[in-house]
């Protein structure tokens, strides 16, 4: 099968088993396929032209839906803390876009570009996996526990306490608090939307939704619980890659000079996007099957070794 736009010639069934295999096994891992997907478009398919990011972006619209229906319907979406971080990756994004197109249009400055980003996200994984991390996680995980006792005496019929909803306390310019299943959260809205706004940069260009990026700030950094933080990290992914896409779509035109296909490959994005969802939900059937540290550490261990070699490339 032919991909006009990306100039890929393969089988309709590769987009689809791959795109499957990566998210299957990095959902396990609670990251998300599209960092990985674009090594593979990159590298395998030979698909460099800026392009590739808002092909990689369709892969979060068709995949991400059904989580952020979820949360949702589980009543765990923190709405303010989605909207600071949409309003400060959106603007990121269109950065991130015009960036990618007018400075990075050469593969091998693309991928030192990528090898940078995946260095970021391989070594926090091997990280995860260190005494020093696992100590200060040993705080969080109880706090989890704690959260699915609760969950589950609401589930029993207790929901009538609300307390399976992430309740709004305060919400500024400078601050935003929230209860989330009788404990209380707090941290500044400004200093978030910054590194939203750089985030969003850093999303624009690879062609990620920016969630496998913030997600471990806001836990690491401003000690939000994971349960709280997924719903909005995921929304605000969905809707960046929306903008996303829609922006390198609209701007094509006016880059037509170039001779760079800018637009994304819809055909292409949706095959990984069918991929992805179904890989997701397989994988988190499972997940419970397979050691988390060691999946981890495959990961941790992958992503550095192509972060080192696309980082390397710029010099051969």
């Amino acid at each position: 099968m032919h991909f006009p736009i990306s100039g890929v010639d393969i089988s309709p069934f590769i987009p689809l088993t791959v795109a499957f295999g990566i998210s299957f096994f990095t959902s396990m891992g609670g990251v998300s396929g599209a960092f990985l997907l674009l090594p593979f478009q990159v590298s395998v398919l030979h698909f460099t032209s800026p392009s590739v990011s808002p092909t990689n972006l369709v892969y979060n619209i068709v995949g991400i839906p059904g989580g952020v229906y979820r949360y949702l319907r589980e009543g765990r979406m923190a709405w303010p803390l989605a909207w600071v971080i949409i309003s400060g990756t959106l603007p990121g994004v269109f950065i991130g876009a015009i960036f990618r197109i007018k400075y990075l249009p050469d593969p091998r400055h693309f991928k030192f570009f990528v090898g940078c980003v995946l260095l970021y996200i391989g070594a926090r994984l091997l990280y995860d996996l260190t005494v020093r991390a696992t100590a200060r996680k040993s705080k969080t995980n109880e706090l989890e526990k704690q959260f699915k006792q609760q969950a589950g005496k609401l589930q029993e019929g207790t929901q009538s306490s609300g307390r399976s909803m992430i309740r709004t306390i305060r919400f500024s310019l400078t601050r935003y608090t929230f209860e989330f299943y009788g404990e209380t959260f707090s941290f500044h809205t400004i200093v978030l939307f910054l590194l939203t706004f750089a985030v969003g940069i850093v999303s624009g260009t690879y062609g990620i939704g920016g969630g496998s990026i913030i997600a471990p700030f806001l836990i690491a950094i401003f000690g939000l619980p994971v349960y709280a933080i997924a719903g909005a990290a995921l929304l605000s992914t969905f809707l960046t890659s929306i903008v996303g896409v829609s922006f390198y779509t609209l701007i094509a035109p006016l880059y037509a000079y170039t001779g760079l296909a800018i637009a994304p490959d819809w055909k292409l994005g949706i095959l990984f996007g069918i991929g992805g969802l179904l890989g997701m939900y397989c994988g988190a059937r499972v997940q419970k099957h397979f050691p988390a540290r060691l999946i981890k550490l495959i990961l941790g261990i992958v992503i550095l070794f192509l972060a080192i070699r696309y980082i390397t490339g710029i010099f051969t």
